[in-house]
């Protein structure tokens, strides 16, 4: 038996199985969302997205994950570089500069800063674990400070939020003291009406008003957001089903430019109802338990830390798009996992994917 044959039949099936019943069914997602709008073919495109990510799964799940302590640095000041030059050559979307066009192909240098970072403080944390766990926090602080300066100035605020669960879930298997954790937490609850009334620009400040009153301007900046619950709960218990003749979305009550990514819950809510969220979300559920058993079961610390970085990662963009879809978060525009439309994080996510499945093939090393 070959060495490839071998690990592939190591390979955790549950996180496979799930990964690719959630990308198939975000596929069918973003068409039955999109199928009324005129040469629209985000479905397609999204398959395809898939297709190339699929790849780089298993070339990443079969390849050691020890890989990080030559590439992550490599891959993290590439990244970084890509965000400097988003801010001179990227094209603004929905009022960010965060996409660079190539060609046909549009790329979100912010995706994969997260995941270089991850990469990086991973390897830092599990090489210097006698380090003084203040000095850690500051050096961590500092390899991510670039890329989240960098991130803000476009301005995506959603994407910088990603960074602290991430950090928090990482320092705390590295053993930072819970003592300092807490501090962190809060100091930047702190921080938040000092950020929100000095470095927003109105229509962030808009959605944190809309967010706390979705009644403040029911015809303006809240209209999104009630249009999304009332989406929701329109769909009941079962859900309206496909192409109903009363769907809010196909009446054209949901935002079109946007419905496909930040708000395919919206449209899963309605047409599947409080049941088919419920199986949604257990999905994830599983997934997410799924790359914590991985991380309980890493050979050493370089592993439980990525495998952190990569669910703390997932859950954070589950949390945060289902919750503003109902009010329970404000609007950051974070994609739902392997559901929403869109390349460059959909290739994020499935590259953190088969990082698990390496830290899962390789557990057995080093013990």
């Amino acid at each position: 038996m070959t060495p490839f044959l071998k690990k592939l039949l190591k390979l955790n099936w549950i996180l496979l199985i799930l990964m690719i019943a959630l990308s198939i069914f975000g596929v069918f997602a973003i068409y039955s969302a999109t199928w009324m709008m005129p040469g629209k073919i985000f479905w397609k495109l999204q398959a395809a997205y898939f297709g190339i990510a699929l790849i780089i799964f298993f070339v990443t799940a079969m390849v050691d994950y020890r890989w990080v302590r030559w590439g992550a640095l490599p891959i993290y000041l590439i990244s970084v570089v890509c965000l400097v030059a988003t801010l001179v050559l990227g094209r603004k979307v929905y009022g960010a500069k965060s996409w660079i066009q190539i060609g046909p192909i549009n790329f979100q240098p912010s995706m994969v800063a997260v995941i270089a970072c991850i990469l990086v403080v991973a390897l830092f944390l599990s090489e210097f674990r006698k380090m003084h766990p203040f000095l850690r926090i500051i050096l961590c602080g500092a390899i991510v400070g670039a890329p989240m300066l960098l991130v803000l100035i476009q301005p995506d605020l959603g994407a910088v939020i990603v960074y602290l669960p991430i950090l928090l879930g990482m320092w705390f298997i590295a053993n930072i003291p819970l003592r300092y954790l807490v501090a962190i937490l809060l100091l930047v609850i702190a921080m938040i009406p000092l950020v929100t009334y000095f470095g927003l620009k109105e229509y962030q400040r808009a959605r944190i008003t809309t967010f706390l009153n979705p009644n403040v301007d029911p015809l303006g900046d809240a209209w999104t957001i009630n249009r999304s619950m009332d989406a929701i709960g329109s769909g009941g218990w079962s859900g309206k089903g496909f192409k109903s003749a009363d769907s809010l979305n196909e009446l054209g009550l949901l935002p079109s430019t946007i419905v496909h990514n930040d708000f395919i819950f919206s449209v899963i809510g309605e047409q599947h109802g409080f049941v088919g969220g419920c199986v949604l979300l257990g999905s994830f559920a599983v997934l997410l338990l799924t790359g914590l058993y991985i991380i309980y079961h890493a050979a050493d610390e370089l592993g439980k830390l990525i495998g952190v970085g990569v669910v703390m990662l997932i859950f954070t963009h589950i949390f945060m798009n289902t919750g503003m879809t109902i009010s329970l978060t404000p609007i950051t525009g974070l994609p739902l996992p392997l559901i929403s439309y869109g390349g460059s994080f959909v290739l994020v996510v499935v590259f953190g994917l088969g990082l698990l499945q390496s830290i899962w093939i390789h557990r057995r090393q080093l013990r």
